[in-house]
């Protein structure tokens, strides 16, 4: 790579980390990650002790050794009370006064269809009302059935279910890995858009402002365009590299503190899960940089053809509409990555980015056909760089009307 080409990926490289939009982009994602795991600790810190005591007053005898661990294991810390008329007194008084946050009432009408009363400071959400249900009702059906046994406990747990994959290859997933795969694939598909069109933006910039004539008096237009979607690139990895580095560091301090504040919210086993691995991370990297290339060389090609950012809006949208479709069918392609649509689409280059990452965080994907999917987005990147690059060489330096389909082929075929 010669000089004059890094030339131009310094330039557009500083000129983008230096630019407002960077800093606060870069500095927006962090924040808002603190913002999503501080707020269930601050919410859960506000009147802590006494929002989570609770006393249970069991006139049945039989249900609290089972509700105590229940509910302890939520994140409550439990008392036990007796049933007597002065001490339902005294404790309605605590719950008024703010010392305790609830107390509960078992009775014979709990073991027999599973209703309680709860008297409590302030309205429970939602989740921990789910909770204090779930541990009441749960014993006492245990105390119905026989007793607390690990067949009854499955039984009250919901069962499992074992899927036995007979096809060779196929992979299964669950509901922590389709987050990962969707929200990786949402993430590629507005990462790709959003610097693929800062690269058209770039072209188009100089192209209307006449800058790109004195430009090209030095160098040629293979190199302006070259330094243009390596320099924006450069500026995707480094935000990538940041934003990456920002959420282990907030995770490593934030997640303890979260799961100690809010056992109910996420347990460690399921965020163990949710939370993206280094092979994760590669698989995005790579994939990220496929279709960037690809989509990057679409979007200078657009810029080059045209003379405002009206025609530009309406020249991209073919090549938008290439990053919606793989979209439009992730869902079914995490659901069903061995069906015959989803291993065809995600062979499609234009779709390969998305729909073959998602694929793989899935395990739908073998290693042969994440190989096969490199070498053809390879392929690909040298394509459309010839195609792109004959229209740049020519629409670059254009004037006047937007050029006609027919007119960009000639440019392909003469350029």
């Amino acid at each position: 790579m010669n000089a004059i080409v890094w030339a131009v990926i310094k330039r557009e490289y500083l000129q983008r980390v230096r630019s407002k939009w960077f800093v606060i982009a870069t500095v927006a994602g962090p924040l808002l990650l603190i913002g999503l795991i501080a707020a269930p600790i601050l919410m859960a810190n506000r009147g802590e002790e006494r929002e989570r005591t609770l006393v249970v007053v069991d006139r049945t005898g039989v249900l609290f050794p089972g509700v105590q661990p229940r509910l302890v294991e939520a994140g409550y810390a439990v008392e036990a009370s007796p049933g007597d008329d002065a001490e339902l007194e005294r404790l309605t008084d605590a719950v008024r006064g703010g010392s305790i946050g609830a107390f509960l009432e078992l009775d014979e009408a709990t073991l027999a269809r599973g209703h309680f009363r709860m008297r409590s400071h302030e309205a429970p959400s939602p989740v921990r009302s789910v909770l204090v249900r779930q541990a009441v009702v749960q014993t006492a059906l245990e105390v119905r059935l026989g007793g607390d046994t690990e067949d009854v406990q499955a039984l009250l747990t919901g069962g499992t279910l074992q899927v036995d994959v007979l096809s060779e290859g196929a992979g299964g997933f669950e509901d922590a890995t389709f987050v990962s795969a969707y929200l990786g694939a949402f993430l590629l598909y507005m990462s790709l858009l959003f610097y693929a069109v800062a690269v058209m933006r770039s072209v188009l910039e100089e192209k209307t402002s006449r800058i790109v004539e004195v430009i090209l008096s030095s160098m040629r237009p293979y190199e302006l365009m070259l330094g243009k979607i390596l320099g924006v690139g450069a500026v995707g990895l480094t935000q990538f590299a940041l934003w990456i580095l920002s959420a282990g560091l907030i995770f490593a301090v934030g997640a303890p503190a979260l799961l100690a504040a809010r056992p109910d919210f996420m347990s460690p086993e399921t965020l163990a899960d949710v939370l993206p691995g280094a092979g994760y991370a590669a698989l995005f990297a790579a994939y990220f940089l496929g279709g960037y290339f690809i989509y990057s060389g679409l979007y200078a090609a657009v810029g080059a053809t045209c003379n405002s950012d009206e025609e530009a809006q309406q020249a991209q949208m073919p090549v938008v509409m290439l990053l919606v479709v793989p979209i439009l069918f992730v869902t079914q392609v995490i659901q069903e990555p061995e069906a015959t649509l989803s291993i065809a689409l995600s062979f499609v280059p234009f779709f390969t980015p998305i729909l073959m990452f998602a694929r793989a965080v899935v395990g739908g994907a073998s290693a042969l056909e994440i190989a096969a999917s490199m070498v053809l987005m390879a392929f690909t990147i040298l394509a459309v760089a010839w195609v792109a690059g004959r229209i740049y060489k020519v629409g670059i330096l254009m004037a006047g009307k937007r050029p006609t389909l027919p007119e960009i082929l000639r440019w392909v075929r003469q350029a």
